[in-house]
């Protein structure tokens, strides 16, 4: 069985911001429990040179929705980067939900080898079809953002771990054959 173009994009999406949602969650909890403003969080960086937490949120949707939007043919709708606060992250994952999954299958599925043009701040990337453009370009930047919001939470002492990366309503359990292997 293959896993079409769609299958393998807005639902894997969809997925990981909603999972994103609930650790930024985790990390408000946890500023209020500490006495100390989001703020500090939403600004939290693993290092000097890179995006804060904020940047990561945006950047993750901008991935999400310019993603599903360039595999159906379709121009992605542009978002002002103004969010200072968990609930304007939260807003912003939100729209990008909203959007992506109002794109129809058919769509995301054929666009394998249609050839994509994606314009970056780093310049006009060409890509000869679909597949290569979601594998080696919008899935590796969508994780990378996400694991590195995750990362600058735990950073800064937020109670999270890989059941909320991946969602701890997931039961991946080994199939029966596997559990009993040595």
């Amino acid at each position: 069985m293959q896993i079409s173009m769609y299958e393998s994009s807005v639902p894997v999406m969809a997925r990981m911001l909603r999972h994103l949602k609930e650790i930024l969650n985790k990390g408000a909890e946890h500023a209020r429990a500490n006495g100390f403003d989001e703020a500090v969080l939403i600004n939290g960086r693993l290092a000097p040179d890179m995006f804060p937490l904020s940047r990561r949120v945006q950047v993750s949707t901008d991935m999400a929705k310019g993603g599903a939007a360039r595999l159906a043919g379709l121009e992605p709708p542009v978002y002002e980067d103004y969010e200072a606060s968990i609930e304007e992250l939260h807003s912003r994952i939100d729209k990008t939900l909203e959007y992506i999954t109002t794109i129809e299958e058919d769509k995301i599925n054929g666009s394998e080898d249609r050839p994509i043009i994606s314009k970056t701040r780093h310049g006009t990337f060409y890509f000869d079809g679909g597949r290569r453009y979601l594998l080696d370009y919008v899935l590796p930047n969508f994780y990378f953002q996400i694991s590195t919001a995750y990362l600058i939470l735990r950073h800064n002492g937020v109670s999270i771990g890989l059941d909320d990366f991946l969602g701890a309503q997931q039961a991946y359990e080994p199939e029966p054959s596997l559990a009993n292997a040595n």
